[in-house]
């Protein structure tokens, strides 16, 4: 379901609406759910029976005003994005597949990423079945599609998320892997894989194929999401800023022991000598994508797995400043809208938006808040719950206009 809040005028609207995805309209029509779910029912000979016979699709919002995702799944065996639009009363409608024209044959991952400047969108697609496992490619401004670039990895690998510079693409090949076997024992085929190491593949943009491609290991570092990544010349480093998650599977297994932690990480890669370096370091400034970033904005998921508020992280200094919901009010992933698009003004020269939903009360809001001095500047009450999600979007009103 997509959630929206759009803002006019000084006024607000509200709507939410199911993604009008092939699966939810046959199992409409059925009158029951029929198809598995990425994770948690894809174990057993039953997983195994579902997963051959059930393609499933996933939703990945491309337009919105701000939005809040939370049925988007990928599956092995998807083909597109599903496209969304907002309607100038501020309603949502699912338009249906979007494949680029038809230049699209394969799934995306859930953060492919857009140059500020360049406005190339990036992305990788990954099969659990067959080779090739992994894939990159890249849109120009104009939409035309690059040809694939096989990525070589020897075995089918958890890619939620990767990273761009200005030059370069960083590629993570982490030791979360998928081992269908383990169905036949009832057991979830996403599993932490301890004799692999991991590592990150760094490849010029634009390569035609992935024979540049550098790997540097950077042992026991498993990153669900890398918020940022730009280029050091002084160095020749290349500069990641993830968070490392310990124990590493506990996202998709919760008999995994220890309660999960999320360490903010600067990872220092050189694509010279192959050496890394961690220090301790999810959102950036967007219009800083691919480029130095000063601020992070991270969620603070405390008590696992609900978000208790977020913190903005100077990643210079290592000052953190925090902005707590409360008792009982808990919310989702903090964005970062900047206050001019095009503006040299200061990098966090804007508002950090979210959802916030008061267990107490079971009333839900949207927060504003000032990104320079983390403090509340407003709020929008809503007229219904949106529930705890992973992801949000906010798209500005030039864009809105000129949604397809």
């Amino acid at each position: 379901m997509i959630h929206a809040v759009s803002l006019r005028g000084g006024a607000a609207s509200y709507a939410c609406r199911f993604t009008e995805t092939e699966r939810l309209v046959q199992e409409r029509a059925i009158g029951r759910p029929v198809f598995p779910k990425a994770i948690g029912e894809l174990h057993g000979h039953s997983g195994i029976a579902r997963l051959s016979t059930t393609p499933a699709a996933p939703a990945w919002l491309t337009l919105g005003s701000f939005t809040s995702t939370h049925a988007c799944s990928p599956c092995p065996r998807t083909t597109s994005p599903t496209r969304f639009r907002i309607t100038p009363s501020g309603d949502l409608q699912t338009v249906g597949r979007y494949d680029f024209d038809g230049q699209l044959q394969c799934a995306m991952i859930a953060h492919p990423k857009l140059d500020p400047t360049s406005r190339e969108l990036f992305s990788l697609s990954y099969d659990v079945v067959r080779k090739p496992y992994l894939k990159y490619f890249w849109f120009s401004a104009s939409g035309r599609k690059s040809p694939d670039v096989q990525i070589p990895i020897d075995r089918p690998t958890m890619v939620h998320d990767f990273a761009i510079t200005e030059n370069f693409v960083v590629i993570p090949d982490q030791q979360m892997v998928f081992k269908l076997d383990r169905m036949l024992r009832g057991q979830s085929p996403v599993v932490f894989d301890g004799e692999k190491a991991s590592r990150f593949g760094v490849l010029p943009r634009y390569a035609g194929d992935a024979s540049e491609i550098m790997w540097v290991d950077v042992p026991e570092c498993f990153c669900f999401h890398l918020w940022n990544a730009w280029e050091e010349p002084a160095t020749g480093e290349v500069v990641v800023i993830g968070s490392c998650m310990n124990p590493p599977d506990k996202l998709f297994n919760e008999s995994a022991g220890q309660s999960l932690q999320s360490v903010l990480t600067e990872i220092r890669l050189n694509p010279g000598t192959g050496a890394h370096l961690n220090l301790e370091a999810g959102m950036v400034n967007p219009g800083r994508m691919g480029r130095r970033t000063r601020y992070a904005y991270l969620a603070i998921a405390d008590p696992w797995p609900k978000v208790s508020g977020f913190a903005k992280v100077d990643l210079s200094s290592g000052k953190v400043t925090k902005f707590v919901y409360g008792d009982h009010r808990y919310g989702g992933e903090p964005y970062f809208v900047p206050s001019h698009r095009q503006s040299a003004e200061e990098e966090d020269d804007g508002h950090v938006i979210t959802f916030m939903h008061d267990e107490r009360t079971s009333e839900s809001e949207l927060l504003i808040i000032n990104a320079a001095d983390m403090r509340l500047e407003a709020s929008v009450k809503l007229p219904s719950r949106v529930p705890y999600g992973f992801h949000g979007k906010f798209i500005n009103a030039t864009d809105l206009e000129s949604q397809a």
